[in-house]
């Protein structure tokens, strides 16, 4: 099969990787608007397989040509981009995922539905860590319920040595951490699909040492199409994200300030957008290139065989030292890898701009990650 890979960020290589060393992939295209990029990461893979390529994505002609002769296309590209490229994609007949980051862009993706069906391929938005791999693995653990009351998805991508001044650092886009952190975060609580505020409802949990007691509070995205998946079947869902202690109150303090508003302020003559300099300042400032660990827990309420039960799946992802991959491209790139395939082999459930919850079979998913030591622990 021939996957198209769009961007050549630490995403699209993490992606790449993946697919240069699966034995049912025959050729990889990475395409990025800089060339010297794709190039730069297509040595860093050393395969055969993979082809550089130079892509503008805001020129939709350009894009469909490219995507023709590919069985799938993988978009890692910042999200606001992936509307068009759903579009290309039909356009072209190639089956399309991303790794998502808005709620509002993933809609107007499965609004594609009707035309992704007619045109016989696959538009699965949010397929990368959270929303994406978590989305499959809700569906696999509510598979086991005959009732189920409550889905809890907890989620974060740390540094493995945290230090000040927010004991982060940046693991994948910065446009796209803003944006979970200002956007508000829907869950469904007492049956109803509702919208909270993030950076609210901190709680504490705890995780094997050395990480020991971290917090978790609301972040927009993560629960992407879960709700109405869900929804009429359980009463409560939500999603938070995993942090040091303290993180979210000082966080939360920059965007009270008005340092994450995309509205313009005019300084000395000048006008600029405070979000703007709030993310560069991050780039700055926040390490981007130590080893990192990734933490999830789901946990699940119900019943079943008449009785009241609990099951919880936990995951702890760290940087692999061997191939120099951090455990955010692991838990993010590998999951949509893993789709891509899945949609160029014909093993979705149906065809359509469809919820990966709804079309990806949980357990051949659930198996590929293992493969790629990316295992579940059960409690």
């Amino acid at each position: 099969m021939r996957i198209l890979v769009l961007g050549a960020g630490r995403m699209g290589l993490g992606a790449a990787y993946d697919l240069a060393h699966s034995e049912n992939v025959g050729a990889i295209t990475l395409a990025d608007l800089d060339i010297g990029r794709a190039r730069a990461v297509t040595e860093t893979i050393k395969s055969s397989k993979i082809a550089s390529a130079q892509v503008d994505v805001t020129d939709s002609p350009q894009v469909i040509e490219l995507m023709r002769g590919h069985d799938a296309a993988i978009s890692c590209v910042v999200y606001h981009h992936n509307l068009r490229l759903a579009g290309a994609a039909i356009s072209a007949r190639v089956n399309f995922c991303d790794l998502g980051g808005n709620n509002s862009v993933v809609a107007d993706e499965l609004a594609l539905d009707e035309e992704a069906r007619r045109a016989g391929i696959n538009i699965i938005p949010d397929c990368g860590l959270a929303p994406g791999m978590v989305s499959v693995l809700v569906a696999h653990g509510a598979s086991r319920f005959e009732r189920l009351d409550e889905i809890h998805i907890r989620v974060g991508g740390l540094p493995q040595t945290p230090k000040p001044p927010l004991n982060y650092q940046i693991v994948f886009s910065v446009e796209g951490l803003i944006n979970e952190y200002v956007e508000r975060a829907r869950v469904i609580r007492g049956g109803r699909i509702i919208e909270v505020d993030s950076l609210t409802e901190v709680e504490r949990l705890e995780f094997p040492q050395p990480f020991g007691v971290m917090e978790a509070f609301q972040t927009s995205g993560g629960t992407s199409t879960l709700p109405e998946s869900f929804f009429g079947q359980v009463q409560e869902l939500d999603y938070k994200t995993i942090r040091y202690p303290g993180h979210c109150e000082q966080f939360k303090l920059l965007v009270e300030l008005g340092l994450a508003s995309s509205e313009e302020v005019e300084l000395d003559g000048a006008r600029i957008t405070p979000r703007k300099i709030l993310g560069e300042m991050l780039m700055r400032n926040l390490p981007s290139d130590e080893p990192d660990v990734v933490l999830i827990r789901v946990e699940f309420r119900g019943f079943s065989e008449g009785a009241e039960r609990k099951l919880r799946y936990d995951i702890i992802d760290r940087f692999d030292e061997e191939t120099g991959l951090s455990a955010m491209m692991r838990t993010t790139a590998f999951p949509a890898s893993i789709i891509a395939q899945m949609m160029a082999r014909g093993r979705t459930l149906q065809k359509g701009a469809i919820p990966q919850e709804l079309c990806i079979p949980p357990d051949e998913f659930v198996a590929a990650l293992a493969a790629r030591n990316i295992k579940i622990s059960e409690k």
